[in-house]
């Protein structure tokens, strides 16, 4: 098992605050997860807790993006667990200065690429792929148009 991190005395890689909104999902074989979110998307594996009786179950673990943000998993259908439902499709937007190298280690690994990489009309580049148990992850440079107090805003993107 992975030592916890103490949150008040560490930082967020590259100093970002800590999330404190977290993306979050349940898959069939979450220590293959963590390796594919780690080694090919590039996520850091912060915490993982595994079961003391079965290491292939997945009580919880945390990974940082680091650029900011996190994502949480555990496995799925893990007794005494409201949240370890059957794992399903989720789709997960991930922003990054640089889309590229996650885009070449995706290919490397073999990932099935949903939507090749792309420039739109409000972002520089971006591109989707599934994880191995299907969930989509799309990695662009998009951080957002709206701020807080934005609430309500409509807008029609022409290209």
């Amino acid at each position: 098992m992975t030592e916890p991190r103490d949150p008040k005395s560490e930082t967020h890689p590259n100093n970002a605050a800590p999330p404190t909104v977290w993306g979050s999902q349940n898959y069939t074989d979450a220590n293959a997860a963590i390796e594919f979110l780690t080694n090919v998307f590039g996520f850091e594996a912060t915490l993982v807790v595994e079961d003391p009786d079965d290491p292939q179950i997945i009580h919880h673990a945390e990974l940082w993006w680091p650029e900011g943000g996190g994502f949480m998993l555990g496995t799925s259908q893990r007794e005494g667990s409201e949240f370890s439902t059957l794992p399903g499709r989720v789709g997960m937007y991930v922003v990054t200065a640089d889309p590229f190298p996650i885009y070449d280690r995706c290919v490397a690994a073999g990932a099935r690429i949903e939507r090749e990489m792309e420039s739109t009309p409000y972002c520089a580049a971006q591109f989707t792929v599934a994880d191995p148990e299907g969930n989509m992850w799309c990695f662009g440079t998009y951080r957002g148009l709206s701020e807080p107090g934005d609430a309500g805003a409509r807008v029609t993107f022409e290209e």
